[in-house]
């Protein structure tokens, strides 16, 4: 089904909450665009694109099964890759718990420090009210309550939590960028608010705390860093045993939770442009035998690519202090497209221009996108892991001869 994408301005400052989490909005044309994205949410059961502070979600009425199902089909999503549910209020939080779940110290710590905020938690299900589709049968769901003036006062308006993955056709960047929605689902969905870009760029932060070691375990980093939630957690419970925050892939495995997500973001492909990226180690230790090029030797590897257009079009993702980059682009004979990140001293800039540098770079028409390492700390982490995520190649750069 084809639709007449229709968007729709909203202003964040012009909405607050009151103590009951209660939106009050100022301004006539956000109030009528709410509403009118509200009605058709809960009129015609068909998703919406609206911003919250990570990046652009597509929502659907989260309790209704037809709904959340329309989700998938609007994006190519496979069926196993779990959504993320969307709260306005700690009250409607506990409306979708199992009845008598206490939450855990360790979440209501959470909970009053990152709420609202990129942080989602993993909570028991209770089957008699989130549909499985929303969980891909698990026994857990994902929620979390955006901190996005736009993003919750539609969930309060709408009176209903709302399931909602980013706003994207299935394994692409995602949006940060009203525009990029409508690039990538134009004609596929009916309605867009536009609440300006992204405040953070990156997924919420997902975290597993419902094992009886009393662990924290990071199944997705993302918008809230492992350090300030490590440091929420020794202060919140000095005198008390303090949890240990464990990172997937980096402090544990698990082959199961990777073949059945309880998250998204664990098993698919996910963040890639419509052409190739190649990731450029600059920063961590190689592999042994791994080879180790120059960038001079870089650039004869890629002039003797089998991509046939002349000039060769390469797309530059880079920090500000990039030396490979500025190698690089003395060569005259390739066609550069440049897009700085940020400094590496900002690495929440960087995070928050990322996706934005794959979409824009892929809207210029390069032919392949390199994406130079950033160390793996603080917001670091979670951009390496969508770099990762997105990167078909992987790269080690020898910058010691330089």
């Amino acid at each position: 089904m084809s639709f007449s994408t229709q968007v729709l301005k909203c202003d964040p400052a012009s909405i607050s909450f009151d103590r009951d989490s209660e939106p009050h909005i100022t301004s006539p044309q956000t109030l009528e665009s709410l509403q009118a994205a509200s009605r058709y949410l809960l009129d015609t059961l068909r998703p919406v694109a609206f911003p919250t502070e990570t990046v652009y979600g597509l929502a659907a009425p989260a309790l209704n099964a037809e709904a959340s199902a329309r989700i998938f089909s609007t994006k190519g999503r496979p069926a196993d890759n779990p959504l993320i549910i969307h709260v306005s209020s700690e009250s409607m939080l506990q409306s979708l718990l199992p009845p008598n779940y206490t939450l855990p110290d360790s979440y209501q710590i959470l909970i009053k420090r990152f709420w609202p905020g990129p942080l989602t938690l993993l909570f028991p299900s209770d089957p008699a009210k989130i549909p499985s589709i929303i969980t891909a049968n698990h026994p857990t769901v994902a929620i979390r309550m955006p901190s996005h003036p736009v993003a919750r006062a539609l969930i309060a308006i709408s009176n209903s939590p709302l399931a909602a993955p980013s706003a994207n056709s299935s394994g692409k960047p995602s949006p940060t960028r009203a525009e990029h929605v409508f690039r990538d689902l134009g004609g596929k969905i009916g309605l867009i608010l536009d609440g300006g870009a992204c405040d953070v760029g990156l997924e919420s932060t997902v975290v597993d705390g419902l094992h009886q070691d009393g662990n924290i375990r990071i199944l997705r980093p993302g918008g809230v860093t492992v350090e300030e939630i490590e440091k929420a957690l020794q202060q919140g419970l000095s005198g008390d045993p303090i949890p240990r925050v464990l990172v997937h892939r980096r402090d544990f495995t698990d082959d199961i939770i990777e073949q059945t997500p309880t998250t998204p973001g664990m098993k698919y492909r996910h963040y890639s442009p419509a052409v190739p990226v190649t990731l450029l180690r600059t920063v961590s230790t190689p592999p042994a035998g791994v080879q180790t090029p120059t960038p001079s030797v870089l650039l004869i590897s890629l002039k003797s690519t089998t991509i046939s257009r002349s000039p060769l079009k390469v797309g530059l993702l880079t920090p500000l202090e990039s030396i490979v980059a500025k190698k690089l682009l003395e060569d005259p004979v390739i066609q550069w497209h440049q897009y700085v990140l940020g400094s590496l001293s900002e690495p929440a800039v960087i995070a928050k221009r990322l996706f934005d540098g794959l979409l824009t770079l892929e809207a210029e028409g390069v032919d392949l996108i390199l994406v130079e390492e950033i160390p793996e700390e603080n917001e670091g982490l979670a951009i390496m892991n969508r770099v990762q995520k997105a990167a078909g190649e992987t790269c080690w750069v020898n910058l010691q001869s330089l």
